[in-house]
Protein backbone atom coordinates (compact mmCIF):
# COMPACT_ATOMS: atom_id res chain seq x y z
CA UNK A 1 0.00 0.00 0.00
CA UNK A 2 2.68 2.28 1.15
CA UNK A 3 4.69 1.77 -2.54
CA UNK A 4 1.60 2.85 -4.33
CA UNK A 5 0.99 5.34 -2.40
CA UNK A 6 4.26 6.92 -3.37
CA UNK A 7 4.34 5.42 -6.64
CA UNK A 8 1.29 7.67 -7.24
CA UNK A 9 2.76 11.15 -5.97
CA UNK A 10 6.03 10.42 -7.74
CA UNK A 11 3.95 9.91 -11.16
CA UNK A 12 1.78 13.33 -10.35
CA UNK A 13 5.02 15.09 -9.40
CA UNK A 14 6.80 13.88 -12.81
CA UNK A 15 3.26 14.74 -14.98
CA UNK A 16 2.97 18.03 -13.11
CA UNK A 17 6.80 18.55 -14.14
CA UNK A 18 6.43 17.24 -18.03
CA UNK A 19 3.49 19.76 -17.87
CA UNK A 20 5.63 22.52 -17.21
CA UNK A 21 8.44 21.67 -19.35
CA UNK A 22 5.81 21.59 -22.06
CA UNK A 23 4.79 24.74 -21.74
CA UNK A 24 7.91 26.32 -21.29
CA UNK A 25 9.03 24.66 -25.01
CA UNK A 26 5.38 25.34 -26.40
CA UNK A 27 4.29 28.93 -25.30
CA UNK A 28 0.93 27.27 -24.47
CA UNK A 29 -0.94 25.54 -21.31
CA UNK A 30 -2.33 22.48 -21.48
CA UNK A 31 -6.09 24.33 -22.14
CA UNK A 32 -4.49 25.71 -25.43
CA UNK A 33 -2.60 22.47 -26.58
CA UNK A 34 -6.05 20.75 -26.60
CA UNK A 35 -8.25 23.44 -28.19
CA UNK A 36 -5.30 23.78 -30.82
CA UNK A 37 -4.39 19.97 -31.40
CA UNK A 38 -7.76 17.94 -30.97
CA UNK A 39 -10.65 18.29 -32.74
CA UNK A 40 -13.82 19.35 -31.74
CA UNK A 41 -16.21 16.94 -30.13
CA UNK A 42 -15.63 14.03 -27.60
CA UNK A 43 -12.08 13.98 -27.40
CA UNK A 44 -11.32 17.48 -26.97
CA UNK A 45 -14.22 18.04 -24.66
CA UNK A 46 -13.41 15.27 -22.28
CA UNK A 47 -9.71 16.45 -21.94
CA UNK A 48 -10.51 19.56 -21.24
CA UNK A 49 -12.29 18.20 -18.47
CA UNK A 50 -9.81 15.96 -17.33
CA UNK A 51 -7.54 18.84 -17.42
CA UNK A 52 -9.91 21.21 -14.86
CA UNK A 53 -10.81 18.52 -13.07
CA UNK A 54 -6.79 17.75 -11.98
CA UNK A 55 -5.69 20.96 -11.97
CA UNK A 56 -3.99 22.27 -8.90
CA UNK A 57 -5.96 25.18 -8.71
CA UNK A 58 -9.02 24.65 -6.60
CA UNK A 59 -10.81 27.39 -8.75
CA UNK A 60 -10.52 25.63 -11.90
CA UNK A 61 -11.63 22.34 -10.30
CA UNK A 62 -14.81 23.85 -9.63
CA UNK A 63 -15.08 25.40 -12.97
CA UNK A 64 -16.97 22.16 -14.34
CA UNK A 65 -19.70 22.40 -12.00
CA UNK A 66 -20.35 26.19 -12.21
CA UNK A 67 -24.23 27.60 -13.28
CA UNK A 68 -24.72 28.10 -17.09
CA UNK A 69 -25.37 31.43 -17.02
CA UNK A 70 -21.68 31.91 -15.58
CA UNK A 71 -19.82 30.55 -18.24
CA UNK A 72 -18.97 33.15 -19.91
CA UNK A 73 -17.11 35.02 -16.39
CA UNK A 74 -15.55 31.15 -15.92
CA UNK A 75 -13.77 31.96 -19.71
CA UNK A 76 -12.66 34.97 -18.26
CA UNK A 77 -11.37 33.47 -15.34
CA UNK A 78 -9.39 30.69 -16.94
CA UNK A 79 -8.01 33.49 -19.12
CA UNK A 80 -6.97 35.38 -15.99
CA UNK A 81 -5.73 32.51 -14.22
CA UNK A 82 -3.68 31.06 -17.50
CA UNK A 83 -2.55 34.16 -18.05
CA UNK A 84 -3.75 34.05 -21.47
CA UNK A 85 -4.36 37.21 -23.84
CA UNK A 86 -7.72 36.92 -25.18
CA UNK A 87 -7.08 39.31 -28.09
CA UNK A 88 -3.99 36.68 -29.23
CA UNK A 89 -5.98 34.15 -28.68
CA UNK A 90 -9.54 34.74 -29.76
CA UNK A 91 -10.76 30.89 -30.69
CA UNK A 92 -9.39 29.63 -27.67
CA UNK A 93 -12.67 31.29 -25.83
CA UNK A 94 -14.86 30.15 -28.34
CA UNK A 95 -13.78 26.47 -28.01
CA UNK A 96 -13.82 26.45 -24.10
CA UNK A 97 -17.00 27.48 -23.57
CA UNK A 98 -18.46 24.88 -26.22
CA UNK A 99 -16.82 22.27 -23.95
CA UNK A 100 -17.78 24.09 -20.65
CA UNK A 101 -21.53 24.00 -21.88
CA UNK A 102 -21.16 20.16 -23.13
CA UNK A 103 -19.79 19.59 -19.82
CA UNK A 104 -21.92 21.46 -17.26
CA UNK A 105 -25.01 20.43 -19.55
CA UNK A 106 -24.20 16.76 -19.23
CA UNK A 107 -24.34 17.50 -14.79
CA UNK A 108 -27.28 18.96 -15.52
CA UNK A 109 -29.08 16.37 -17.83
CA UNK A 110 -28.30 14.01 -15.14
CA UNK A 111 -30.50 15.64 -12.38
CA UNK A 112 -33.26 16.07 -14.61
CA UNK A 113 -33.33 12.79 -15.23
CA UNK A 114 -33.12 11.63 -12.05
CA UNK A 115 -35.95 14.09 -11.44
CA UNK A 116 -38.28 12.07 -13.34
CA UNK A 117 -37.08 9.00 -12.22
CA UNK A 118 -37.84 9.72 -8.78
CA UNK A 119 -41.13 11.34 -9.35
CA UNK A 120 -43.99 8.13 -8.99
CA UNK A 121 -46.41 7.49 -11.54
CA UNK A 122 -49.92 9.31 -10.25
CA UNK A 123 -53.06 8.34 -11.55
CA UNK A 124 -54.68 11.14 -10.07
CA UNK A 125 -52.68 13.59 -12.05
CA UNK A 126 -54.40 14.60 -15.07
CA UNK A 127 -50.63 15.30 -16.89
CA UNK A 128 -50.06 11.76 -15.95
CA UNK A 129 -53.05 9.81 -16.95
CA UNK A 130 -52.72 12.50 -20.37
CA UNK A 131 -49.49 11.01 -21.42
CA UNK A 132 -50.23 7.41 -20.81
CA UNK A 133 -53.25 7.79 -23.00
CA UNK A 134 -51.36 9.15 -25.80
CA UNK A 135 -49.34 6.35 -25.44
CA UNK A 136 -52.10 3.91 -26.16
CA UNK A 137 -53.17 6.40 -29.44
CA UNK A 138 -49.94 6.64 -30.45
CA UNK A 139 -49.36 2.98 -30.95
CA UNK A 140 -52.51 1.60 -31.16
CA UNK A 141 -54.34 4.61 -33.33
CA UNK A 142 -57.11 2.47 -34.68
CA UNK A 143 -57.99 0.73 -31.92
CA UNK A 144 -59.95 2.69 -28.73
CA UNK A 145 -58.99 2.08 -25.59
CA UNK A 146 -62.51 0.55 -23.65
CA UNK A 147 -61.39 1.57 -20.29
CA UNK A 148 -58.79 3.00 -18.21
CA UNK A 149 -58.48 0.16 -16.16
CA UNK A 150 -57.96 -2.95 -19.31
CA UNK A 151 -57.07 -6.36 -19.98
CA UNK A 152 -56.55 -4.11 -23.53
CA UNK A 153 -53.05 -2.90 -21.75
CA UNK A 154 -51.30 -6.20 -22.06
CA UNK A 155 -51.86 -5.63 -26.26
CA UNK A 156 -48.60 -3.34 -25.78
CA UNK A 157 -47.16 -5.10 -23.68
CA UNK A 158 -47.89 -3.61 -19.52
CA UNK A 159 -48.35 -6.51 -17.29
CA UNK A 160 -51.98 -6.14 -15.95
CA UNK A 161 -54.82 -3.91 -16.72
CA UNK A 162 -53.03 -0.90 -14.72
CA UNK A 163 -50.28 0.02 -16.21
CA UNK A 164 -49.23 2.57 -13.08
CA UNK A 165 -47.92 -0.84 -11.43
CA UNK A 166 -44.66 -1.28 -13.86
CA UNK A 167 -44.00 2.45 -14.00
CA UNK A 168 -42.58 1.94 -10.01
CA UNK A 169 -38.46 1.15 -11.09
CA UNK A 170 -38.35 3.99 -13.49
CA UNK A 171 -40.97 6.08 -12.54
CA UNK A 172 -42.13 8.94 -14.93
CA UNK A 173 -38.88 8.09 -16.96
CA UNK A 174 -39.83 5.35 -18.78
CA UNK A 175 -43.70 6.49 -19.35
CA UNK A 176 -41.49 10.13 -20.56
CA UNK A 177 -39.52 7.49 -22.73
CA UNK A 178 -41.84 5.82 -24.57
CA UNK A 179 -44.53 8.82 -25.28
CA UNK A 180 -41.15 10.03 -26.75
CA UNK A 181 -40.54 6.88 -29.06
CA UNK A 182 -43.84 6.13 -29.78
CA UNK A 183 -45.11 10.09 -30.72
CA UNK A 184 -41.88 11.31 -32.46
CA UNK A 185 -40.58 7.90 -33.92
CA UNK A 186 -44.38 6.27 -34.20
CA UNK A 187 -43.78 4.53 -37.50
CA UNK A 188 -40.70 2.32 -36.01
CA UNK A 189 -42.34 1.74 -32.73
CA UNK A 190 -45.33 0.18 -34.13
CA UNK A 191 -43.22 -1.87 -36.41
CA UNK A 192 -41.57 -2.83 -33.42
CA UNK A 193 -44.45 -3.37 -31.11
CA UNK A 194 -45.85 -5.64 -34.12
CA UNK A 195 -42.67 -7.68 -34.05
CA UNK A 196 -42.51 -8.00 -30.20
CA UNK A 197 -46.18 -9.49 -30.63
CA UNK A 198 -45.61 -11.20 -33.50
CA UNK A 199 -41.96 -12.10 -33.64
CA UNK A 200 -39.97 -13.11 -36.51
CA UNK A 201 -36.96 -15.30 -37.25
CA UNK A 202 -34.10 -13.61 -38.38
CA UNK A 203 -32.86 -14.72 -41.72
CA UNK A 204 -30.35 -17.50 -41.48
CA UNK A 205 -27.48 -17.40 -44.14
CA UNK A 206 -26.54 -20.06 -46.22
CA UNK A 207 -22.83 -20.70 -43.90
CA UNK A 208 -24.59 -20.93 -41.14
CA UNK A 209 -27.57 -23.60 -42.28
CA UNK A 210 -24.07 -25.50 -43.57
CA UNK A 211 -22.50 -25.67 -40.58
CA UNK A 212 -26.36 -27.09 -38.44
CA UNK A 213 -26.64 -30.56 -38.55
CA UNK A 214 -30.25 -32.45 -40.12
CA UNK A 215 -30.89 -32.58 -36.36
CA UNK A 216 -30.59 -29.34 -35.31
CA UNK A 217 -32.31 -28.06 -38.61
CA UNK A 218 -35.08 -30.45 -38.06
CA UNK A 219 -35.72 -28.64 -34.21
CA UNK A 220 -35.29 -25.20 -35.62
CA UNK A 221 -38.02 -25.43 -38.29
CA UNK A 222 -40.44 -26.22 -35.22
CA UNK A 223 -39.08 -23.85 -32.92
CA UNK A 224 -41.49 -21.17 -32.09
CA UNK A 225 -39.47 -17.40 -32.10
CA UNK A 226 -39.88 -15.41 -28.89
CA UNK A 227 -41.75 -12.06 -28.89
CA UNK A 228 -41.32 -9.93 -25.56
CA UNK A 229 -43.77 -7.15 -23.52
CA UNK A 230 -43.12 -4.27 -25.38
CA UNK A 231 -43.39 -1.21 -22.49
CA UNK A 232 -42.15 -3.38 -20.00
CA UNK A 233 -38.70 -3.92 -21.89
CA UNK A 234 -38.93 -0.02 -23.04
CA UNK A 235 -38.99 0.18 -19.67
CA UNK A 236 -35.75 -1.65 -19.05
CA UNK A 237 -33.86 -0.19 -21.81
CA UNK A 238 -34.59 3.43 -19.98
CA UNK A 239 -33.08 1.73 -17.09
CA UNK A 240 -29.86 0.74 -19.73
CA UNK A 241 -30.07 4.26 -20.68
CA UNK A 242 -29.98 5.94 -17.30
CA UNK A 243 -27.19 3.98 -16.13
CA UNK A 244 -25.14 4.66 -19.20
CA UNK A 245 -25.99 8.34 -18.76
CA UNK A 246 -24.85 8.51 -15.08
CA UNK A 247 -21.70 6.17 -15.25
CA UNK A 248 -20.39 8.99 -17.69
CA UNK A 249 -20.79 6.19 -20.32
CA UNK A 250 -22.86 8.61 -22.53
CA UNK A 251 -20.46 11.51 -22.61
CA UNK A 252 -18.71 10.24 -25.82
CA UNK A 253 -22.13 10.14 -27.32
CA UNK A 254 -23.11 13.33 -26.32
CA UNK A 255 -20.38 15.63 -26.31
CA UNK A 256 -20.57 14.29 -30.28
CA UNK A 257 -24.04 14.46 -30.95
CA UNK A 258 -24.46 17.84 -29.33
CA UNK A 259 -22.84 21.07 -30.25
CA UNK A 260 -23.67 22.81 -26.97
CA UNK A 261 -25.35 21.53 -23.51
CA UNK A 262 -27.50 18.09 -24.30
CA UNK A 263 -30.59 18.13 -23.47
CA UNK A 264 -33.09 15.58 -22.33
CA UNK A 265 -34.31 15.39 -25.93
CA UNK A 266 -31.16 14.32 -26.75
CA UNK A 267 -31.63 11.31 -24.02
CA UNK A 268 -34.78 10.45 -25.77
CA UNK A 269 -33.43 10.46 -28.86
CA UNK A 270 -30.84 8.44 -27.91
CA UNK A 271 -33.53 6.19 -26.12
CA UNK A 272 -35.47 5.78 -29.32
CA UNK A 273 -31.85 4.61 -30.93
CA UNK A 274 -31.52 1.67 -28.14
CA UNK A 275 -34.87 0.78 -28.15
CA UNK A 276 -34.51 -0.04 -32.02
CA UNK A 277 -31.42 -1.39 -32.04
CA UNK A 278 -32.29 -3.88 -28.86
CA UNK A 279 -34.96 -5.25 -30.91
CA UNK A 280 -32.88 -6.37 -33.91
CA UNK A 281 -30.05 -7.73 -31.20
CA UNK A 282 -33.16 -9.65 -29.67
CA UNK A 283 -33.91 -11.19 -33.17
CA UNK A 284 -30.04 -11.66 -33.74
CA UNK A 285 -29.85 -13.70 -30.71
CA UNK A 286 -32.57 -15.40 -30.96
CA UNK A 287 -33.39 -16.64 -27.63
CA UNK A 288 -34.63 -20.00 -26.23
CA UNK A 289 -36.96 -18.64 -24.35
CA UNK A 290 -38.28 -14.45 -22.54
CA UNK A 291 -35.66 -16.57 -19.52
CA UNK A 292 -33.02 -15.16 -21.55
CA UNK A 293 -33.68 -11.87 -21.13
CA UNK A 294 -31.28 -11.34 -18.77
CA UNK A 295 -28.43 -12.41 -20.30
CA UNK A 296 -29.78 -10.80 -23.99
CA UNK A 297 -30.09 -7.35 -21.97
CA UNK A 298 -26.18 -7.74 -20.72
CA UNK A 299 -24.91 -8.52 -23.95
CA UNK A 300 -26.50 -5.62 -25.45
CA UNK A 301 -25.46 -3.90 -22.82
CA UNK A 302 -21.28 -4.68 -23.08
CA UNK A 303 -22.03 -4.09 -26.62
CA UNK A 304 -23.26 -0.33 -26.64
CA UNK A 305 -20.75 0.33 -23.98
CA UNK A 306 -17.78 -1.65 -26.19
CA UNK A 307 -19.35 1.57 -29.00
CA UNK A 308 -19.08 4.24 -26.95
CA UNK A 309 -15.10 3.20 -25.69
CA UNK A 310 -14.85 4.97 -29.34
CA UNK A 311 -14.06 8.68 -28.94
CA UNK A 312 -15.63 9.56 -32.06
CA UNK A 313 -19.07 7.27 -31.57
CA UNK A 314 -22.50 9.11 -32.11
CA UNK A 315 -24.79 5.98 -31.22
CA UNK A 316 -27.55 7.95 -33.39
CA UNK A 317 -25.80 9.41 -36.44
CA UNK A 318 -29.11 11.11 -38.01
CA UNK A 319 -29.20 13.56 -34.74
CA UNK A 320 -25.78 14.23 -35.49
CA UNK A 321 -24.45 18.24 -34.62
CA UNK A 322 -24.62 20.66 -36.59
CA UNK A 323 -21.56 21.88 -39.20
CA UNK A 324 -21.42 24.71 -36.96
CA UNK A 325 -19.87 22.52 -34.29
CA UNK A 326 -16.61 21.70 -36.74
CA UNK A 327 -16.10 25.64 -36.48
CA UNK A 328 -15.61 25.72 -32.62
Amino acid sequence: MFVQVCLYFYCKCLWRCLKFVVRKLTGRCELQRICYNTKPGAARTMKIEASLKGSKSKRLQTLVSVHPDAIEKTIDDIMELKRINPDVNPQLGVSLQACLLQIVGYRNLIAEVEKLRREPYDSENPQHEEMLLKLWKCLKPNSPLKARISKQWCEIGFQGDDPKTDFRGMGLLGLYNLVYFAEWDTEIAQQVLSDSLHPKYREVSKKELSQLSKAEWEKKKFDKAIGYSFAIVGINITDLAYNLLVSGALKTHFYNVAPEAPTLTHFQQTFCYLMHEFHKFWIEEDPLDIMEFNRVREKFHKRILKQLQNPEMALCPHFAASESLMNM
